[in-house]
């Protein structure tokens, strides 16, 4: 359950001094204890909110997709009511393309943004490449962009932003996921 604090202070761990291990020891146990302490409260608060318990049943259902995940999208309100359209909620988390044109001269591939919260990002990579690697609907969409020549990242990238598209299609419908209408 460590983050980077954590696992950085677990590589100080295997090098430390023997009069300092103690002391790494017990921050990584106050760590941990303070990592179970929160993610107990993010549960309590979405299980005290009909409307997000609602929502967190519907995004359970997509595959690749897990509880941190989930709590994240539901922290920064990816919904439908939030987003005229799943371009803006892409755009939220910088994962819109960026096209770098100046003239006739300065032409570069486009890139993703990168404008939005990093931290969405972030909690969209790792069920990405869950999605892309782990499920049948995942994998579908990885050999289709790679037959188009596309490369791993940018599949990944393009994966990252299907989830948002996803997951607002999956709120607004009130219905859960059905791979088969993915058409990937």
């Amino acid at each position: 359950m460590q983050g980077y604090t954590g696992k950085r202070e677990s590589n100080r761990l295997a090098v430390a001094h023997d009069v300092l291990k103690e002391s790494i020891k017990n921050l990584l146990k106050y760590l941990d204890d303070d990592i179970l302490r929160i993610t107990r409260e993010i549960r309590h608060r979405i299980d005290q909110d009909p409307d997000l318990k609602d929502k967190q049943k519907l995004l359970e259902t997509i595959p690749g997709v897990g509880e941190r995940t989930i709590a994240v999208r539901l922290a920064f309100s990816i919904s439908p009511q939030r987003f005229d359209n799943a371009r803006q909620a892409v755009a939220l988390a910088g994962l819109d393309p960026r096209h770098h044109e100046s003239g006739s001269s300065v032409y570069s591939k486009p890139r993703i943004s990168k404008v939005g919260h990093a931290f969405l990002r972030k909690a969209l990579y790792m069920p990405a490449m869950t999605t892309l690697y782990h499920t049948d609907w995942g994998k579908c969409f990885r050999s289709r962009l790679s037959a188009a020549g596309k490369v791993p990242k940018l599949i990944i990238a393009a994966m990252m932003r299907k989830l948002i598209h996803v997951a607002l299609g999956v709120l607004k419908s009130g219905q859960p996921f059905i791979p088969a209408l993915q058409g990937s």
